[in-house]
């Protein structure tokens, strides 16, 4: 008996890995979060399979399905939305496992910013303009950031910055990301990102909060500033020296 936790990718049923889709096949139970993965997902398992919506319950509770899963040598598919290593709680209830000496695997997935940045058509590192990416979230009701995480500080980069659970804090950051990155910077907000309601807001970090306010986007949502969104008509984009015709090739 194995807990697999799988990435149930953004959204859409086909942005599964063909891993993530024959462990959902053969798995007899799988726990999903109701609110973030869609039931096209779950069509991939098995007739029969025992779903458990996850979004309600406590670690302990979740605890309890999969032990006794365990007991019955039963594989189960642990659905996190996105891809296990962001955000995904993994290691609390890794933790549970290994105290009570359960296996596990973890499936990786289709996270929501590269869905994002897929839906719109760019490149997050665009050479000469950006080669690192931020992945944060703001705090507001949630766990606390460590210390040196400060938003104020990340942005400091310049860097393409990702905000996961941030949207509806944006009339407070878009300012304090101005100040960094320019009133005039690129800002894409995404919501829902591969699902079939799937919603794009593209300005700047002077309009990106208005267009969300006025648009009712509240959730589910993934952010995206820098110059990079800019493409090749960001200031400093240059063609990569990968396929550089004066790079040496063996």
């Amino acid at each position: 008996m194995t807990v697999f936790f799988v990435g149930a990718g953004p959204g859409a049923a086909d942005l599964l890995t063909l891993r993530a889709a024959r462990v959902l096949a053969a798995a007899p139970v799988c726990v999903y979060a109701g609110a973030l993965v869609p039931e096209e997902v779950l069509a991939h398992c098995p007739p029969g399979a025992e779903l458990v919506d996850s979004q309600h319950l406590t670690l302990d509770e979740i605890e309890a399905v999969l032990a006794r899963a365990h007991a019955r040598e039963q594989d189960v598919a642990r659905l996190h939305s996105g891809d296990p290593s962001l955000y995904s709680a993994v290691t609390e209830q890794a933790q549970r496992l290994r105290a009570r000496g359960i296996p596990y695997e973890i499936v990786p997935g289709v996270p929501a910013y590269a869905a994002a940045a897929a839906t719109i058509g760019r490149e997050l590192t665009v050479p000469g303009v950006a080669q690192t990416v931020v992945l944060t979230r703001h705090a507001r009701q949630a766990t606390a950031m460590p210390a040196g995480e400060e938003l104020d500080g990340l942005a400091a980069h310049g860097a393409t910055l990702v905000l996961h659970l941030a949207t509806q804090a944006l009339d407070e950051l878009a300012p304090r990301l101005a100040h960094h990155y320019g009133a005039d910077c690129p800002a894409v907000v995404v919501a829902r990102a591969s699902w079939p309601d799937e919603r794009v807001l593209t300005g700047t970090l002077a309009t990106i909060a208005r267009q969300v306010a006025q648009a009712g986007v509240r959730r589910t949502a993934t952010i995206l500033v820098g110059p990079a969104l800019a493409g090749a008509d960001a200031d400093g984009a240059c063609a990569s020296h990968l396929y550089s015709a004066a790079r040496e090739r063996p």
